[in-house]
């Protein structure tokens, strides 16, 4: 398992982080402790969760699962979702972040979370309010690193600029969706992450499993699935040249003698600025396949051939903008044209 910096700081963290969205949805306690216990056993030391993740039962279950030996993990959850019928039980308030921080650290049986993440956007609440609160927290020791997920990019960038001036800690990390289906941060938020120093945990690089070799190109759902279930599928998100990546990726998982989920997360952790990409399962025997994609490296063919196939043709200013210097350097020495 390769460990890398996360961002500018020197906290490391695995490149495959477990995530435990099953854990108490399609996953009882028994099974968790095994996929966990897996997972530290493959070298994973960077495990994801969220409060409202199963009505709280993941943060639950994993306080019951780490007890003991919470020091040799990196921990991550989330807030913002309602956690109760209140107006104050879901947001970025102060109020709800000062509650939300005390119950998730009862439920990890923890007393301290090392990256507390923002879940989503609040638009109710101004930054200067939710970022002052937690540089609170983390200046009370109750949180390591601050970070947040689901931003655009200019939110993301108001967000540190406030920060920086206040001299209040700033986001360390920046959690997105993204997938060989789902390229679209690549223009704005990889390259504004690797700008400030932060490091990019992602989210469904499986693409909700439509990537793991479950499902055929033209296939949308598949029994005993997500899309099947009809929870966390993030199709809507999917690119229109999905189902060509699919057939790339099921030819060139043959080529490589890898699985699919494991040529599909291997593709994400070879692209610039990834740090981590969070990997889950509904079994342990789900899991086992999943962490095949450490400790190797596609060929430099396959690498190109799923990066061509499933590229997003350029947007403006990025498309008219991207060939400027070679304009300017052809100038010299010659009139300009317009």
């Amino acid at each position: 398992m390769e460990y890398r910096r996360m961002g500018r700081t020197g906290l490391k963290v695995s490149e495959l982080c477990l995530g435990t969205m099953t854990f108490g949805h399609s996953a009882d306690e028994e099974e968790s402790r095994k996929i966990v216990d897996l997972a530290i056993d493959a070298g994973v030391n960077f495990i994801d969760t969220a409060n409202s993740y199963a009505d709280s039962r993941s943060e639950q279950y994993l306080g019951n699962i780490l007890k003991g030996r919470r020091r040799d993990y990196v921990i991550a959850t989330k807030f913002f979702n309602p956690m109760g019928p209140g107006p104050n039980d879901s947001g970025m308030s102060r109020v709800h972040i000062m509650n939300a921080v005390e119950d998730s650290l009862r439920r990890l049986q923890m007393d301290w979370i090392d990256i507390y993440y923002i879940h989503h956007v609040d638009t109710q609440t101004p930054l200067e309010e939710m970022l002052r609160a937690l540089d609170d927290l983390v200046r009370q020791g109750k949180v390591r690193y601050t970070a947040c997920s689901n931003y655009q990019a200019w939110r993301l960038m108001e967000g540190l600029g406030i920060s920086e001036r206040n001299d209040w800690a700033r986001f360390e990390c920046f959690q997105p969706q993204y997938s060989l289906v789902v390229r679209d941060i690549e223009q704005e938020l990889i390259p504004l992450c690797q700008y400030k120093g932060l490091g990019v945990v992602v989210w469904a690089p499986m693409a909700g499993g439509f990537l793991t070799g479950k499902y055929k190109p033209g296939e949308r759902t598949a029994a005993g699935t997500r899309s099947e279930e009809g929870w966390a599928y993030p199709s809507g998100y999917f690119a229109a040249n999905a189902d060509d990546t699919l057939t790339a990726l099921l030819e060139v998982a043959e080529s490589q003698g890898h699985s699919p989920a494991q040529v599909a997360v291997r593709w994400v952790v070879e692209q610039p600025g990834i740090t981590s990409a969070i990997v889950g399962s509904r079994t342990a025997k789900q899991l086992e396949d999943t962490l095949g994609a450490a400790t190797w490296t596609l060929s430099a063919e396959a690498a190109e051939r799923l990066t061509s196939v499933s590229h997003l043709p350029h947007r403006y200013p990025e498309s008219m903008e991207a060939n400027m210097h070679e304009r300017r350097d052809s100038a010299v020495g010659t009139q300009a044209k317009l």
